[in-house]
């Protein structure tokens, strides 16, 4: 009961990929580090991020280059 099977790692993959990267491409589009989504998987900085990602100054944002497109 002490060990994980090559199942457990196998979803624990999925779900890690299925958090990880969406959160890597909106973080990366925002004009930051993809790096920053890994902070996810600290329970309560994770919880945080969301807040302060949402109503911050996204550098992207004062790109006059970027502004109003879709890429």
């Amino acid at each position: 009961m002490g060990s994980f099977s090559l199942v457990h790692w196998v979803i624990f993959g999925l779900i890690f990929a299925a958090w990880i990267i969406p959160a890597w491409k909106i973080v990366s589009r925002a004009g930051f580090s993809g790096a920053w989504s890994l902070l996810l998987f600290v329970p309560l900085v994770g919880a945080i991020m969301y807040w302060v990602f949402a109503f911050m100054e996204w550098p992207i944002d004062s790109d006059t280059n970027h502004r109003g497109t879709f890429d």
